[in-house]
């Protein structure tokens, strides 16, 4: 199962995403990440926190969705609001589209002590959703079921 994570500017919240979808459920799941609008460079505390739980970041980029094009993902998860606003390209027409909206850790203006909270905080929240989602994805659903049980997924929370 190809999935794909979507910010607007594929430097935060959709780079832990990957990193953590590719290390707890890379054996069921490949993940990339993408955004419309891409800043071209991955937040520098992304890489740090998720070095510090102990995620590989090796190859991780800020990129376009155009980029990804010939990935062809079977599910698109949006992590931002901003992004789920956005029309997605036609190259997604068959991919199950879902939102996360998850909370910018690095857009935060605290202290460095609680900036490291926040990140561990949208680390851990990735964490179980991916651990659910790979059992989801287990059950080899067809489209609708998947997007019935990631739906049922999100009302729960």
């Amino acid at each position: 199962m190809k999935i794909l994570y979507i910010c607007t500017h594929n430097r935060c919240r959709s780079i832990l995403s990957e990193a953590i979808t590719n290390t707890l459920a890379g054996d069921v799941i490949s993940a990339r990440s993408a955004g419309s609008q891409p800043s071209d460079e991955v937040h520098p505390l992304s890489l740090k926190y998720l070095d510090k739980a102990g995620y590989r970041t090796d190859g991780l980029t800020s990129k376009s969705w155009n980029d990804v094009e010939n990935f062809q993902p079977d599910i698109v998860i949006t992590v931002c609001h901003s992004a789920a606003g956005e029309a997605c390209p036609l190259y997604f027409g068959d991919s199950v589209k879902f939102h996360w909206g998850l909370e910018d850790p690095s857009k935060l203006k605290v202290s460095e002590s609680e900036q490291e909270q926040a990140f561990r905080a949208c680390i851990e929240e990735i964490e179980q959703r991916v651990q659910i989602l790979k059992v989801i994805i287990e059950q080899n659903h067809n489209n609708s079921d998947l997007r019935d049980a990631l739906l049922a997924l999100e009302a729960a929370k």
